[in-house]
């Protein structure tokens, strides 16, 4: 039976962060505390990386008297229904999801009940509401094999070439319906290669950066060459806190005549891609050590580049993200030798 919370909470600012123990979860569910939000926080917990890593993270929440945790599954309908039971929800932050593009194309009956089946148990269940937002995480992996440069939101993105991105576009599809049909305020973020401390331990400069610390080989597919947009954690939930806060208002025209006037998506990214290559140059120089590099084709479900056009999020809100990749590395390295170094995990044991 999934947990409840033990009190009704009433608070004018009440959100639900779904994936709280998550990456962007974790630093947007502590962002919002120190905002003044009362968080209920919801997380299956399940084992895609070694879960100490996401016991820590919950730990640093659960410390916070206005913080709640659930655990359960939100591909449950009954899960869903129990969780939001008698809990007065402002906005919703669903950050909940199976991640992993190549993961994806071995697991694809996960993906579908992770990121699709829990995101319209979500959505049905909130609908009877009234919620001011309904934020949730999308991917810069619905734009495919886009070669458009930079990825605009107004690109075609119906050519998914991964399920994790066909369950991301699906999402966008969902959250277009219920704002059309119910007049849902609903708010997709196209994550572009998010990175920073407490990062995940399956995403590459984590890999790349235990690696060079042990001294074993890192894989570049596509021999190096891709690029990526790297988007520093901390301008992620600047981001998004600034969504959060600004009301969300019937737009008096729309992009085109079939979109709904409650239904917004954004790029969100650092719109300056990196070489992988260079990547690992920048990992070198924060550690101090050299990286044994072996060079590989590129993978399937993978894209060479992603770029993020980033006009249409900072007209909105004023901001758009700026941390350099030198200064995001360097924090994420000291991150991880604090954390592994201090006896809060072993690096032994796969990323804790």
């Amino acid at each position: 039976m999934p947990g409840k919370t033990d009190r009704k909470i009433r608070a004018k600012k009440n959100v639900l962060v779904t994936g709280c123990a998550g990456f962007i979860g974790f630093h947007t569910a502590t962002r919002l505390l120190q905002q003044g939000y009362r968080v209920l926080g919801v997380d299956n917990l399940n084992p895609f990386y070694n879960q100490g890593l996401k016991s820590a993270r919950l730990r640093r929440l659960q410390a916070r008297t206005d913080f709640q945790f659930v655990q359960g599954d939100l591909a449950d309908r009954e899960t869903v229904a129990s969780l939001v039971r008698g809990v007065e929800l402002q906005s919703v932050v669903h950050l909940a999801a199976q991640a992993g593009v190549r993961y994806s194309l071995e697991n694809p009956h996960l993906y579908i009940q992770s990121n699709i089946v829990a995101f319209v148990n979500l959505a049905e269940e909130l609908r009877h509401q009234g919620l001011s937002h309904f934020l949730f995480a999308s991917s810069s992996s619905v734009y495919g094999e886009n070669r458009k440069v930079p990825f605009g939101e107004q690109d075609n993105v119906d050519h998914p070439i991964s399920f994790y991105a066909a369950t991301k576009k699906s999402n966008e599809l969902i959250a277009h319906t219920y704002a059309h049909l119910y007049a849902m305020p609903m708010t997709g973020l196209r994550l572009f290669t998010v990175y920073g401390p407490w990062g995940r331990p399956d995403m590459a400069i984590f890999k790349f950066c235990k690696a060079i610390e042990e001294g074993t080989a890192i894989q570049l597919y596509n021999r190096g060459r891709m690029r990526r947009d790297f988007t520093y954690v901390d301008d992620v939930v600047e981001s998004i806190v600034r969504l959060l806060a600004r009301p969300f208002e019937r737009r008096r025209s729309r992009p085109s005549g079939d979109v709904s006037p409650y239904y917004r998506i954004f790029n969100l990214g650092n719109h300056q891609p990196v070489e992988l290559c260079y990547l690992i140059q920048v990992l070198e120089k924060k550690l101090g050590k050299k990286a044994i590099v072996e060079l590989l084709p590129m993978q399937p479900g993978d894209v060479p580049m992603t770029y993020a056009r980033m006009n249409a999020l900072s007209r909105e809100i004023g901001f758009r993200p700026k941390t350099p990749i030198e200064d995001g590395i360097g924090a994420f390295v000291n991150w991880y030798r604090e954390y592994y170094n201090s006896g809060s995990a072993s690096a032994a044991s796969g990323g804790g």
